[in-house]
């Protein structure tokens, strides 16, 4: 699929921030999520398709390697697929710290992104 063009994965501030939260807890964070971007960037868009927003919005997991809880105690990464070779990373939380993520929340973090242009 990706072999025809290429994919530019953001970092939108909302994401960094709380990536960078994140870090100072979980040491291998940007270790353990890099396989997810990589996926991302060879046009695979993976994860479950989140329903109540307006736009095309997923959600991934990911398997912390600095604590023993498999998927589903790990991180969550949310990204919106804003074209076929453009996604943007929107938030990422650990499901220790929080449940889930409400549509609304997304639908701040990607008005954020979208007055940062």
């Amino acid at each position: 699929m990706s072999e025809n063009f290429a994919v530019e994965v953001r970092f939108t501030l909302p994401f960094k921030r709380r990536l960078k939260s994140l870090a100072k807890r979980y040491r291998q964070i940007q270790n353990d999520i890099q396989p997810i971007i990589d996926e991302l960037l060879a046009g695979n868009f993976i994860g479950d398709r989140i329903a109540g927003t307006s736009y095309t919005v997923f959600k991934m997991r990911a398997i912390p390697t600095d604590i023993p809880t498999g998927k589903s105690g790990g991180y969550r990464l949310i990204y919106q697929l804003v074209s076929p070779q453009c996604i943007s990373l929107l938030l990422i939380y650990s499901k220790s710290d929080q449940a889930d993520v409400a549509a609304e929340e997304i639908e701040d973090a990607i008005e954020e992104v979208m007055k940062e242009k």
